[in-house]
């Protein structure tokens, strides 16, 4: 299940940020929709850093 997880993530990043990179360069207006889906990726890259070093933390007070 991760792996598709993992995979849709991907998928949404190779699309989502060119999309919006080039609508910076050519100084268009983004869609709702285009700008909705990047707030969503980047609150979950900041979650799952966020969880990773929880992860790490837990892990170096167990040892």
């Amino acid at each position: 299940m991760l792996v598709f997880f993992i995979s849709v993530y991907g998928f949404l990043v190779m699309f989502v940020l060119p999309s919006l990179s080039r609508n910076r360069r050519e100084q268009r207006p983004d869609a709702p929709i285009l700008a909705f889906a990047g707030r969503g990726l980047m609150a979950a890259s900041a979650t799952g850093a966020c969880l990773a070093l929880s992860a790490a933390a837990w892990g170096s007070l167990i040892h």
